[in-house]
């Protein structure tokens, strides 16, 4: 299996701001001793230092930033340097309001905030490509500039006069006539049928908000613009004679654009991590960020660096909790254990004013090296240290879940049997987080991505089938993959109107059966399913599908309301492979059980056998050796039996155990 990494070690630092700085040269200068005496290797600068790189049109002030620099190469800081366009200068907003966004309420907003700009108008992308190559051209060669960041956590949406211009011809390029556009939108209901490209406008509650292809067409369009202008960005770059590798931070579960197209225009995926921590228990919490930090993982099957997180606690949560002592080390080997080749932090020093002047940060407002979170992240750097040969090593995987952003855009306004709470996010985990602790590494992949390789596909609640995914999974299934799918899926096609002729669509000969009707359980309504008497009853709620079985067998059944003894979960054999049908949201219980289960039936190894109740199991490989990463997120001591033939490389595995609140990690030479 192939390294890939930007660095030969792993990334280690965050975000830093010394434009706050600048008339405080003996805080810079503390600064860098401190990030020595942390083992901070790399710091980002840049993100949001427009307004002191350019402070006035055409007016460029570098020299402060190339200092800045070069006093970090000289102690050995490497830096990622991003673009500003994540937060544009007041003279520029004031001299062409054209850059601000327009609502979708049509009203034009003020000056303010972040990324309260149009990536449509020429104006804006004119003035971010000359500071982009202002940069280029003086940081190009600088040995200590290894990666570009471009922009800051790209999100939201402009509806102004240019960017309704912008949609109208994507939709023209996607459609080519007026009449195509009609029929995928299915525009005849409500007598809503366009004559001319020019009448379409963007979504709007003033307006149409209740014509699904038209929202779903915008929200393609605003991914689709949106990474265009990165991409601009990107040539910018390019074309003054950067080479550093490019990448852009994305954030959790955000369903604004769809990461996925954005990963492909980009040298490696970042994200920045902000877990809820010690709202709910720290084990489950490490399982939602899991998923996440393999999402990221999976859109390049490559390492992927952890750009943002925070050292301490946040200060825009609903509480601002404290990391508990041993958290921050073991998070961050949370994420080297997914696939990250970073750690890094917002932010390195904390500001004194501003929004995120509570924001948790390496070095606080006292300033002083005798913190618990300075210590901390002390640890960590020594910690990545140790850890180094595990950079550039990747993660394999069994098994695989399918996420697809734009069945979730188009569900969740599709007006359908729950208007309130479809729950889809929660669908994909509760396969993830049985998977994981069946003690497999998991992927998550979208409808594009190939599923060879992979011995189990799990497809929640694929509303939208679209790009030929029944076809690749009937592929998968014939040449003899296991396949888990669950009820609501296969429903529309890639315009949202609905498929004839049955569902899910395209697939009831390999599933052996056909969905005839859902019933949308109230909130807090719960019914049940069983395998028969003596066997474990389950709960489910919210969606249970009603099955005609067409060949496939029953494993379980309804035990409640009219559809008592109907089918809740199938099996039908197909060509050299099996696929299961899953007919409602089941509890969590049921899944562990389930996937416990299908373990054996279907070949799949854990990564360690018989892993214990309460530890967290992940493995990377290179040509050379296997690294597994087993974590305590609880607070006491589990006992673990090491891998067969593994050396411990690094934690704390006195008498057997894994230490509450720690990792431990063990390298195995591969025969």
């Amino acid at each position: 299996m192939e390294r890939q990494s930007i660095s030969n070690q792993f990334i280690y630092g965050g975000d830093y701001n010394p434009e706050q700085w600048l008339d405080r040269p003996d805080i810079l200068a503390r600064d860098l001793e401190m990030m020595q005496k942390a083992r901070i290797n790399t710091v980002t600068l840049g993100v949001f230092s427009w307004s002191t790189l350019e402070p006035e049109e055409g007016v460029f002030r570098l020299e402060w930033l190339k200092e800045i620099v070069d006093n970090l190469y000289a102690h050995g800081i490497r830096v990622i340097l991003a673009t500003p366009s994540g937060a544009r200068p007041r003279w520029l907003a004031e001299k062409y309001p054209e850059v601000l966004r327009v609502r979708e309420n049509r009203v034009r907003s003020l000056y303010g905030e972040r990324h309260n700009h149009c990536y449509t108008s020429p104006v804006y992308r004119q003035k971010v490509r000359i500071i982009n190559q202002k940069l280029a051209q003086t940081f190009k060669d600088h040995p200590a500039v290894i990666l570009w960041h471009i922009s800051n956590e790209y999100s939201g949406e402009c509806h102004c006069p240019l960017c309704q211009a912008a949609f109208r011809r994507w939709l023209k390029q996607r459609y080519q006539t007026i009449d195509a556009l009609n029929h995928a939108w299915w525009t005849t209901f409500w007598s809503h049928t366009y004559t001319s490209f020019e009448q379409v406008e963007s979504p709007s509650t003033l307006g149409d908000s209740g014509l699904h292809g038209l929202s779903l067409d915008w929200m393609r369009f605003v991914t689709a613009q949106t990474t265009d202008f990165m991409c601009e960005e990107i040539r910018a770059l390019r074309q003054a004679g950067a080479t550093q590798p490019v990448t852009t931070n994305f954030m959790e579960d955000y369903i604004g654009l769809n990461y996925y197209e954005l990963a492909r225009e980009i040298d490696v995926v970042s994200w920045d991590s902000y877990p809820l921590w010690r709202y709910q228990s720290d084990s489950r919490t490490a399982l939602n960020t899991g998923m996440q930090h393999d999402m990221m993982r999976t859109m390049k099957h490559a390492p992927f660096l952890l750009m943002e997180s925070s050292p301490s606690s946040l200060n825009w949560q609903p509480v601002s909790k404290l990391k508990k002592p041993g958290l921050l080390l073991n998070a961050s080997l949370h994420a080297v254990a997914h696939g990250a080749d970073s750690v890094q932090y917002f932010q390195i020093r904390q500001g004194r004013g501003g929004f995120e002047k509570f924001h948790g940060a390496v070095i606080d407002h006292y300033g002083g090296e005798d913190t618990r979170v300075f210590r901390e992240a002390t640890q960590t750097g020594q910690a990545l240290q140790a850890l180094a040969c595990v950079a550039g090593s990747q993660v394999s995987a069994q098994a695989a879940v399918l996420w697809d952003t734009e069945s979730r855009w188009a569900m969740e306004r599709a007006r359908g049997p729950r208007n309130e709470g479809l729950f889809y996010h929660e669908a994909v985990f509760k396969s993830y987080q049985a998977l994981r602790k069946c003690g497999l590494n998991v992927d998550l992949v979208q409808v594009e991505q190939p599923l060879d390789g992979y011995r189990l596909v799990v497809v929640p609640m694929l509303y939208m089938f679209r790009a030929g995914i029944e076809e690749r999974l009937r592929q998968f299934v014939q040449n003899g993959g296991t396949l888990v799918m669950t009820y609501w899926s296969g429903i529309v096609n890639e315009n949202d109107l609905c498929h004839l002729g049955g569902t899910p669509h395209g697939l009831t000969d390999l599933l052996g059966l056909r969905s005839e009707e859902i019933d949308a359980l109230c909130t807090g309504d719960v019914h049940h399913f069983t395998a028969g008497p003596g066997a474990p009853l389950y709960t489910c709620r919210n969606l249970c599908d009603l099955v005609r079985l067409q060949g496939a067998q029953p494993l379980m059944t309804y035990t409640d309301d009219f559809y008592k003894g109907y089918p809740a979960l199938t099996v039908h054999s197909y060509g050299k492979g099996t696929a299961y049908y899953l007919c409602t949201d089941a509890e969590e219980a049921f899944y562990n059980d389930f996937y416990r289960e299908m373990m054996s039936r279907t070949g799949l190894s854990p990564i360690l056998p018989h892993l214990p109740e309460g530890l967290e199991v992940s493995s990377r490989q290179d040509p050379e050796n296997e690294y597994f990463f087993i974590q305590n997120f609880t607070d006491e001591a589990i006992a673990l039996t090491a891998p067969a033939d593994a050396s411990l490389l690094f934690g704390d595995f006195s008498e057997s155990k894994v230490q509450g609140c720690s990792t431990v990690v063990f390298r195995r030479k591969r025969s």
